[in-house]
């Protein structure tokens, strides 16, 4: 919630009336197209702190996934609307490593159209804001922590591991699957 505050700090506002028990108050509203988009899975954990300060926007979801061998970023899931045209765009990515997959994701929302593009992360790596910054210099990225380094495999050091997985478990993790070998 904290990144969100941060990074909308800007947003539009218009005047609205407001009726309270007592009578007729003065307020704002946001008056801006805001669209979240979580990089699943991890960054699924950061929407609910977006929509606390901007409860009236839209969730798109983009699946990414990373080539282990050539760390680069596949989309596995578009459920970004067709035309971003007047939206501002919140990526959702907490672990900025070697920023391929942000940068991926950025490109698919710019090409549709969105005029600003908002990036948040909890841990970013500092080869890793370099990259994406040279990748995408017109969009902002708002981090809470920044790590010196990346392992051989492109993993933030110290960092946090897999948010993913400490969100959600490991793939498959949980699932159980009965067998019954007697006749019931």
């Amino acid at each position: 919630m904290f990144l969100a505050y941060e990074a909308l700090a800007d947003l539009g506002t218009a005047a609205h009336s407001i009726r309270t028990p007592v009578g007729p108050a003065s307020g704002v509203r946001i008056d801006e197209e805001v669209l979240v988009v979580p990089i699943l899975r991890a960054g699924l954990g950061m929407v609910p702190g977006v929509q606390q300060v901007a409860p009236n926007c839209e969730v798109a979801h983009l699946g990414l996934k990373r080539n282990e061998e050539t760390l680069d970023a596949v989309c596995y899931l578009d459920g970004l609307p067709a035309d971003l045209s007047g939206r501002r765009a919140v990526v959702c990515d907490p672990m900025l490593a070697t920023g391929g997959s942000l940068a991926q994701a950025c490109r698919l929302i710019a090409g549709r159209g969105a005029p600003r593009i908002t990036a948040l992360c909890l841990v970013a790596s500092e080869p890793g804001l370099r990259s994406f910054a040279a990748q995408m210099p017109g969009v902002g990225v708002v981090c809470a922590a920044v790590d010196a380094a990346l392992d051989r495999r492109g993993y933030i050091i110290p960092g946090l591991g897999d948010a993913g997985d400490r969100l959600f478990g490991p793939p498959g993790a949980g699932l159980v699957v009965a067998a019954r070998s007697a006749p019931i």
